[in-house]
């Protein structure tokens, strides 16, 4: 086990700001490698836990956390900030079922005050924190840590602009590593490398007022340094953080105690209005392995904390990302409209397959979802067919891109929605439950989703030749089925489901990835003598009204099942047939859904246990709908 003879002394980070400066840069040291450690044994956010380090030691050294209110913007590089605030002991636990979460979590500490996984959030929180302290709540300072990617957002700027409209006192420090999941992209990261790169790189450039704290020479430079930066010699209009109202400091070294120390100490003395700290970090700082990796080590399995080689699973099918990436790419080869859209995510969602390809015609639009949605939409407009690719959770962020720049205008923009379902470690905040129900309210939408891996090619043919409106499917994280793939999928008739086992007694229709428990659950059945019919639904919207109303007249129960929240494909079918006055009959009619709450990590089989969406539920549901007996074999006595 590694030694950490600074780090065990702390009860808490009250204990930091007894130290001297020199004992803080032991506690760094000592915090990077127990975070490599914990995240050898857990797996997790590295790179980005790593490039804070120092970071989080000072920032916690100087600010009075709790009272204090630390926001790390999205939270994946938060791992040295538990590590200080008392929960050390439990970073074995990390991302694992009853555990630690992988981010920022109000239920976990008092020091997260405000829980994050999604990107761009802290600089409104903390300007939230910032009004309830102007207006007599019990709180302190709120300091808002955000990344040089997740200041791309256009959140972000929403809320640094209504903070420098207020002026109240509020601290924004900006993590810039030149590295968000994948290399940051647009104008904002090339002004700030810019900012970096420049002969001022080596300077300590502070706002005046702060500048009265340097010693004479280093004051005198500063000086210099700021006029040159903000043009206030010259009648310049400043940076663009000044230009929003904000004092701005920098460019430091995120990595130097002797910079970071006493700039944030002056800062916390004389700042009376918005204050923006430009910090340049390392991604995955102090580890050669996390340092020289094409993504820094964003997210890694389990590993050797002395060579940093990931541990080997067991060999498994493609993953259903990798699926989608070479469909994709098999139906661009034949058709040079088809374009790609990805927000910040290429390899996450498969769409580096088609970039190797053909660079020209994907487009990473950094974090911003809102603008990819809209973006594709113009594309659609245009002409092209554009494939949105967003996981189901950031998704959520374009909505309104969705209903009123797309569905409105019936443009055949193409959605494919990666982590669909219950995602495992990454917990509830990155979980695909909300999508069907969300899409399938809106007019002229197609919504689809693969049962199995052949089925996503399928639907991404089915996609790409759909020109009449939007079209959406959904796939879930993970290896698909073990089976041969064709080398190019096929065009499914629109609204068209399809029956693989015929029976009598219930019916099991389901809609996506669940397919595989279903077959589980009809094995069970038949192992009790019941005759199961099961479907895959492939359509929400529209439905095959015609498959479901045959297995209604043929069978005792019909039970509906999918990997989303309520209101989704189960509620689609209970309203169709509600409205045909059909829920009166003999067949009984069960929905099985996600359940109304969060569901916080854990593997992926223990989560959909918890949701109550295993193969003996999904067979117990359905037997007792059909009012026959469970025997005791099946273990549901």
């Amino acid at each position: 086990m590694t030694q950490t003879p600074h780090l065990d002394l702390l009860t808490g980070p009250a204990s930091l700001r007894q130290m001297s400066d020199t004992a803080l840069a032991g506690v760094a040291r000592d915090v990077r490698n127990q975070v490599i450690e914990s995240v050898s044994v857990t797996g997790g956010h590295l790179g980005s836990s790593l490039g804070v380090v120092e970071l989080a030691v000072a920032l916690h050294a100087v600010f009075d956390t709790p009272r204090d209110k630390l926001v790390w913007d999205v939270g994946h590089q938060c791992y040295p900030h538990k590590i200080l605030t008392g929960r050390r002991d439990r970073m074995h636990t990390l991302r694992q079922e009853g555990g630690l979460s992988g981010f920022t979590k109000r239920s976990e500490s008092v020091f997260d005050p405000f829980g994050a996984a999604h990107s761009s959030t802290s600089i409104s929180a903390a300007l939230g924190f910032t009004v309830g302290r102007d207006m007599g709540m019990d709180t302190g300072d709120a300091i808002a840590v955000i990344g040089d990617g997740a200041i791309s957002a256009g959140m972000a700027y929403e809320a640094m602009n209504n903070a420098g409209a207020e002026g109240r006192r509020l601290f924004v420090i900006l993590n810039d590593n030149e590295m968000s999941i994948a290399p940051p992209v647009g104008a904002m990261s090339k002004y700030l490398s810019g900012l970096y790169a420049s002969p001022l790189g080596e300077m300590h450039r502070l706002a005046e007022g702060f500048e009265a704290a340097l010693p004479g020479p280093l004051r005198d430079h500063a000086r210099r340094a700021r006029q040159l930066v903000t043009g206030a010699a010259s009648g310049g209009q400043g940076t663009l953080f000044e230009s929003l109202g904000f004092s701005y400091i920098g460019p430091i070294d995120g990595h130097d105690l002797n910079q970071l120390l006493p700039v944030l100490r002056t800062a916390r003395v004389r700042a009376t209005g918005p204050v923006l700290i430009h910090v340049c970090t390392v991604k995955g700082k102090g580890y050669a392995p996390a340092e020289t990796a094409a993504d820094r080590g964003h997210g890694v399995g389990k590993f050797d904390p002395a060579t940093g080689r990931q541990a080997k699973g067991k060999p498994a099918p493609k993953s259903y990302t990798q699926v989608f990436g070479e469909a994709l790419l098999a139906e661009a080869e034949r058709d040079p409209t088809i374009v790609a859209v990805t927000a910040a995510m290429p390899g996450g969602t498969g769409v580096d397959i088609l970039q190797k390809r053909f660079p020209g015609r994907v487009f990473d639009v950094g974090i911003a979802e809102q603008h990819g949605v809209t973006f594709a939409a113009g594309m659609a407009a245009s002409g092209l067919r554009p494939f949105a690719a967003i996981y189901s959770t950031f998704l959520q962020r374009g909505y309104d891109q969705i209903v009123h720049d797309v569905a409105l205008q019936n443009l055949p923009v193409r959605f494919a929605i990666d982590r669909a379902g219950l995602v495992g470690q990454d917990g509830a905040t990155h979980a695909g439950a909300f999508d069907v129900g969300f899409l399938c309210a809106l007019p002229n939408m197609v919504v689809m989703a693969a049962g199995d891996a052949a089925e996503l090619q399928h639907m991404v043919r089915t996609a790409a030749a759909h020109d009449s409106g939007p079209i959406a499917f959904r796939y879930p994280r993970g290896a698909g089925d073990a089976m041969i793939l064709p080398d190019r999928g096929e065009v499914i008739e629109i609204g068209r489901g399809r029956v693989l086992v015929e029976g009598s007694d219930v019916a099991i229709l389901s809609f996506g990835a669940h397919l595989g428990e279903c077959r589980k659950a009809c094995a069970m059945m038949v192992a009790q003598g019941v005759t199961p019919t099961l479907a895959d639904a492939r359509f929400a919207k529209p439905l095959d009204r015609d498959l479901i109303r045959q297995l209604l007249r043929h069978h005792r129960a019909l039970v509906c099942v999918e990997q989303g929240a309520r209101g989704g494909f189960g509620a689609m079918v209970l309203h169709d047939l509600a409205n045909d006055g059909l829920l009166d009959g003999r067949c009984q009619v069960r929905t099985m859904t996600l359940p109304d709450r969060f569901i916080d990590q854990a593997d992926p089989a223990a989560m959909y246990a918890e949701a109550g969406l295993t193969a003996v539920d999904i067979a117990a549901t359905a037997l007792e709908a059909a009012g026959l007996r469970l025997k005791p074999v099946m273990g549901l006595a």
